[in-house]
């Protein structure tokens, strides 16, 4: 039997000791950003000497990027430190290369000029982070060879024998309400260690960095745990159920009397770039998609595009209640779990406020 789990308990309780003392009016702060390959992040961590009272009083610092040459880290939004507590911080960074230009693949620059053109709808947000826990042996957590890790579990089960990681999802939404990002809530889903949190409701770009900062935690909250988070959208092949990151939108004139009008129109639009939306809707240009839009285990098919009013396998659902108020928000299902807030949003904004001119879609 492996003595790592023992050993790792024994560090846990050495880190206590020194995380217990005192240390004089210095601030700790956690730079944090997107890798380049728009799935994973990063982060290291310098001491001020002074607690910032704003994103401006954090400096800017500087990383390596995956081709060997610096990068420059900028502070675009701060957070509460959940695992050193306060006067410490968390950073959310935007990467920009030597000439401070901001670096194609984080997305979050081209995001926030879009946002600003449409700041007069008020664009609102909510996203559906779902994830699946896994041992650091590989295995889905909680597996067993006398087990069924495939059972389903249904969605807000209860009972130690339907599901596994509660504790984690606890205090993954404990912590990021510490560090102040906007967590709505968390649910179990539908595989033995399969658990979804959501965040919103959200205006314009403070979206994108909320998710990420939410996933950051998540990542440092299962690495006490000495788990794994998987963002994969089909970790399980034999199983029909995947993990998606669906998102809910809104705009000032949706939320308003009469408001389904719009969302219809929005819908209409969104039909229209079916194909090209699915193409940016997950970090693997469409490929990941195509393994969990099948159509079965409440998706919707890749080819084609599809809305209903309360159902869940289409690629945009008007819930049921906006469609008895008759105004409120819509729902695309079709982001994958892995996908880049950033360029969702963008999307789904240039869709449906910008008028995108794009011929209408052929089949995918």
């Amino acid at each position: 039997m492996s003595l790592l789990p023992e050993i790792l308990s024994r560090h846990k309780m050495v880190r206590k000791h020194y995380l217990s003392l005192q240390k004089g009016e210095e601030c700790q702060v956690t730079y944090v950003w997107v890798n380049e390959d728009r799935q994973n992040l990063q982060s290291k961590t310098r001491t001020l000497y002074n607690e910032p009272a704003g994103i401006r009083d954090i400096p800017e610092w500087y990383a390596t990027s995956a081709d060997h040459t610096e990068v420059t880290l900028v502070p675009v939004r701060m957070f509460r430190d959940p695992f050193t507590l306060d006067p410490d911080k968390l950073v959310l960074c935007e990467l920009v290369n030597s000439k401070h230009i901001s670096k194609v693949n984080n997305r979050r620059s081209q995001c926030v000029t879009v946002m600003d053109e449409v700041k007069q709808f008020q664009p609102w947000f909510g996203m559906e982070q779902e994830y699946i826990l896994f041992g650091l042996d590989g295995k889905q957590l909680g597996w067993s060879p006398e087990g069924n890790q495939l059972q389903r579990a249904c969605s807000n089960a209860v009972g130690a024998n339907k599901l596994c990681g509660r504790d984690i999802s606890m205090c993954h939404c404990r912590a990021c309400l510490y560090a102040g990002v906007k967590i709505f809530g968390s649910n179990a889903e539908d595989l033995w260690s399969q658990w979804e949190f959501q965040v919103g409701t959200c205006e314009g770009i403070e979206m994108g960095d909320h998710l990420w900062m939410a996933r950051y935690i998540l990542h440092r909250v299962c690495e006490d745990f000495e788990v794994v988070a998987s963002l994969d959208v089909k970790p399980i092949k034999e199983s029909l159920q995947s993990s998606g990151c669906h998102i809910n939108f809104s705009t000032k004139e949706m939320r308003s009397e009469g408001g389904l009008q719009y969302i219809e129109e929005a819908i209409r639009n969104l039909s229209k770039h079916h194909s090209q939306h699915l193409i940016v809707y997950d970090a693997n240009v469409g490929l990941d998609n195509k393994r969990r839009l099948t159509g079965k285990g409440c998706t919707s098919s890749f080819h084609h595009f599809s809305t209903a009013v309360a159902c869940r396998n289409v690629s945009v659902r008007i819930p049921g209640h906006v469609s008895r108020m008759g105004c409120g928000y819509l729902e695309d299902r079709r982001p994958a779990a892995n996908c880049d807030p950033y360029l969702v949003m963008r999307t789904l904004v240039e869709t449906c406020l910008l008028g995108a001119t794009d011929e209408d879609d052929e089949e995918v």
